[in-house]
């Protein structure tokens, strides 16, 4: 996918250059760094992070300090907490840069502006929040239900340019297993294989 967010913007709402130019007009655009925070448990969540390039995940972490890796972001995808945003609640969501990265904050106000220029957007938009919904759907019934391997196999269906980006050990955070049994996992593919 091209990560370029003007390509992205076309895709998804076919502005004229004068519409694009209009719309973008304030937009923040920042370079995170690795390991930079974008949003802390606790913070109200006030944008949409757009990845233009680099990896950012989004994790809880639990009472006994363990984390629990919930999405990862590379180039062309968001990462948000929508329920911090749109309820305007403290968050229970970290949000950090795997890899430096270069990080649009699309907040309400851009949102607004680019449906008001754009019904092909609100459409687009409307069906991008299905599908993240299906997709939260989906990995709670793989948590609940399905074995480590099938876990594995759909996490490198879903993020199948990450894998060599990230250590093992957020991998297993996001399957929600041990490091050792990722490790056995792997093993067990390779032989199949």
């Amino acid at each position: 996918m091209n990560s370029d967010f003007k390509t992205y913007l076309n895709l998804n709402a076919n502005l004229s250059e004068q519409q694009y130019s209009e719309t973008i007009k304030g937009l923040q655009i920042k370079n995170i760094k690795k390991g930079e925070f974008l949003l802390r448990s606790g913070e109200i969540c006030m944008y949409i992070f757009f990845v233009n390039k680099g990896l950012l995940r989004s994790y809880t972490i639990d009472k006994s300090g363990k984390e629990h890796i919930i999405q990862f972001a590379s180039e062309g995808w968001m990462i948000t907490d929508r329920s911090s945003s749109f309820f305007n609640e403290s968050s229970d969501l970290y949000i950090d840069a795997i890899e430096d990265s270069e990080v649009y904050f699309l907040d309400e106000s851009f949102l607004q502006k680019l449906s008001c220029l754009s019904p092909e957007f609100i459409k687009n938009n409307t069906q991008a929040l299905h599908n993240h919904i299906r997709n939260l759907q989906d990995r709670v019934n793989m948590l609940l239900g399905a074995t480590a391997e099938e876990r594995y196999l759909k996490f490198i269906k879903m993020y199948p340019n990450i894998l060599a980006r990230i250590p093992q050990w957020m991998v297993a955070s996001y399957l929600g297993i041990t490091p050792e049994s990722l490790s056995r996992v792997r093993k067990q593919l390779t032989k199949k294989s």
